[in-house]
Parts: C-alpha cells; structure tokens; sequence
C-alpha cells in the first residue's frame, strides 16, 4: 500500500511541476514576451564612437510624427565605425538588431531602423539622418 501512495505522490508531484513549467505567456522569436502595449516611438538616440564615447554636438532631434531621428556629430569622426543606441517606447524592439558597428559613411542613404510594438502589431521605421559637424 506504501509503495502505490508513494508512486501515486511522485506522479502527482511530477504533473504540478510540468504544469508549472507550461508557458502561458506568448514570446516572441528572441525570446522577448509578447504584451497588449501598442505604443511604439523612440524616446532617446545616442551615437558613440570606437571609444564609447558620445559624438553628438548637441542632442538628437527625434520626430516621432516624420519618424526621423536627425544627429550631428563632431567634424572627423569615424562614420564606418559608430555605435547607435535607441531607448525605445515599453516593450517594443528595434529591427535589425544592433549588433557592434555600424557603418553610417552613406549620408545619402541614411540608415533605417523599424522600432516594433510590444503587441508586435505595429512597425515604425525611423531614419537616421547623420549631420557632420563643419571644421
């Protein structure tokens, strides 16, 4: 009888943890939760160097209704070797990710980057447009 109580305890203990375990919660392809929240802009922008040290003149002007993000940096920097970084609206995520580098030498073509919602309905893309500072 012992032993039934035993195994009948070890099932059960068994089936609470994989239920535990079930995910509940939708993520998304890198691992990153899924919400309801539907905001999506970019709040900050910053541009650092090789250094890791800011470029910028003065602070990024971010238009979140023409969804450009217009920087000026200092005259001689770098502008195949920058570091973009982007504080982003709750939950939501910037496609492509920013990976090390990033080569923004093309000031023709500016750069697009799409900031995604966290209910990853609603994709913005944001150009950023580089200004180098004159001598």
């Amino acid at each position: 009888m012992k032993k039934y109580i035993n195994i009948t305890g070890a099932l059960l203990l068994i089936a609470f943890a994989m239920a535990a375990c079930k995910k509940d919660t939708p993520i998304d392809e890198d691992g990153l939760l899924i919400t309801s929240r539907q905001e999506c802009f970019v709040s900050n922008f910053e541009m650092l160097g090789t250094d890791y040290v800011t470029v910028r003149t003065k602070a990024a002007t971010i238009d979140t209704t023409a969804q450009t993000i217009n920087v000026t940096v200092m005259f001689g920097t770098d502008l195949k070797n920058l570091y973009p970084q982007f504080t982003l609206a709750q939950d939501c995520k910037l496609d492509p990710k920013i990976t090390g580098r990033t080569d923004f030498s093309d000031l023709a073509n500016p750069r697009v980057y799409t900031v995604v919602s966290g209910n990853r309905q609603i994709r913005k893309p944001y150009k950023v447009l580089i200004t180098v500072q004159p001598r």
